[in-house]
């Protein structure tokens, strides 16, 4: 029989096109090349459209280098970046915009109770306080959209948080909110503002036992050195100066009365827009330094490696809610009985399979996509500095060892506590899941 040659995905290869280096081929994923960078990055998207969204973006690139620099800098000398000028400029920003709101609860009051003789005070009056009503600062509410679990639900997940929290330097939280995105935070909920921390399963289901813990000690760090962005007072100010620019929006000039409206609303909406540009610059600095010292939480928790690791499963994101959405589609083309099976046996194991399949991404492809981040200065949102920097800045520390530790054991224990919720998550993916 004729011997034939075999060769191998991992051992095929094809000339760059640009400069004839060596292009291994592998399936399912990019050729590019590592020497000349040709096709590292074929299909770049559109950025979000919006006047507001490219200035932060601008923003995003200038501060998230800057601020690396700032916060290595002050880990150098031992000492704890504290809140600069702009974030006490914020603060006073965000006080004024209430002062504007009280004014307006003070001025609809008066119209109501003084203008009863005129019958117009009282109709504006009204007015005013129904606009104030929709500026006011409002408490969050407890998100519906998952599983929600309490320490008697898990109290193996709880322990591992409250350890995090204590290595970190707060303490833990009242809730775990366990949804279907690819993403973690944490927040507060209701007049007590009692602490949740929300974990996107997809994404928890990726991870290794220690790159949890690195996603825990960073959200946890939130907590422990604060965000103002999110506070009651400038939080609060930055849904008000939304709703002004909203309210002020022009409409269409159909009539003459339109043209009119707009043209009376030109400068208090350019005021608005232009104090929530300043407002979301002052706070976005803040925010970024935020998110650079909740790394080093993560870097303290879970060790340098673990917390690097962390910051390349953020990278395959985009393709992670690719798979479920295949999966999904596919376990919904059928109908009747079979299509019933069918669905049913695709919801058996589906993190199972995304773990495996992301657990097989090649080192190549990641070095591909960390290029990416670099080039397009990927982020998870526009809070966020751009992730390579943040990779950058874990992997620049000097070699610590991990405060906490997540063996297979504890592992596997609060995976059992957190079946409920994977299969109930499984069965809404594979239903329902649109990405």
């Amino acid at each position: 029989m004729e011997k034939t040659e075999v060769t191998t995905a991992a051992e095929a290869t094809r000339p760059c096109p640009e400069c004839g280096s060596a292009v291994p081929v592998a399936e399912r994923y990019v050729d590019w090349c590592a020497e000349c960078g040709w096709n590292v990055d074929p299909a770049a998207p559109d950025p979000a459209p919006g006047r507001l969204a490219a200035a932060r973006r601008r923003l995003v690139q200038e501060l998230g280098e800057q601020l690396a620099s700032e916060v290595e800098e002050a880990a150098a000398g031992g000492a704890r970046p504290d809140r600069d000028a702009a974030a006490v400029l914020a603060f006073g920003l965000a006080l004024l915009v209430h002062a504007v709101t009280l004014l307006l609860v003070v001025g609809g009051l008066a119209l109501v109770l003084l203008g009863w003789d005129t019958g117009v005070q009282p109709v504006i009056g009204a007015l005013l306080l129904g606009l104030a009503a929709a500026l006011r600062p409002r408490p969050v509410r407890l998100s519906k959209d998952g599983q929600v679990l309490h320490r008697a639900d898990a109290p193996h997940l709880f322990e591992l948080v409250d350890e995090v929290a204590g290595a970190v330097g707060t303490t833990g939280v009242h809730t775990v909110l366990v949804n279907a995105e690819y993403n973690a935070s944490v927040t507060t909920y209701g007049v007590r503002r009692r602490r949740v921390l929300t974990i996107g399963l997809p994404f928890w289901e990726v991870l290794t036992p220690q790159e949890r813990v690195a996603l825990l000690g960073h959200e946890l760090g939130h907590f422990a050195h604060g965000d103002i962005r999110y506070g009651r007072i400038t939080g609060g100010a930055l849904h008000a100066l939304a709703v002004w620019h909203y309210v002020l929006a022009p409409t269409p000039a159909e009539r003459l009365l339109d043209r009119f409206v707009n043209a009376v609303t030109f400068l208090p909406r350019w005021v608005a827009y232009g104090l929530l540009l300043l407002l979301d610059r002052l706070t976005l600095r803040a925010s970024q330094r935020a998110e650079y010292l909740a790394d080093a939480s993560a870097v303290r928790a879970a060790s340098p490696g673990a917390a690097v690791g962390l910051m390349d499963r953020l990278l395959v994101g985009d393709a992670v809610e690719a798979e479920l959405r295949r999966q999904s589609v596919v376990a919904r083309m059928g109908g009747g009985r079979t299509g019933r099976e069918v669905r049913e046996a695709a919801e058996v194991g589906l993190w199972e399979r995304l773990a495996a399949r992301v657990a097989a991404v090649p080192e190549r492809e990641y070095e591909r996509l960390r290029r990416v981040s670099a080039l397009r200065g990927h982020s998870v949102d526009h809070t966020h500095p751009p992730t390579h920097a943040r990779r950058r800045h874990m992997a620049a520390g000097a070699p610590v060892a991990a405060l906490v530790s997540c063996d297979d054991a504890r592992a596997a224990a609060v995976a059992a506590e957190l079946a409920p919720s994977r299969e109930a998550l499984a069965r809404l993916v594979i239903r329902e899941y649109a990405g």
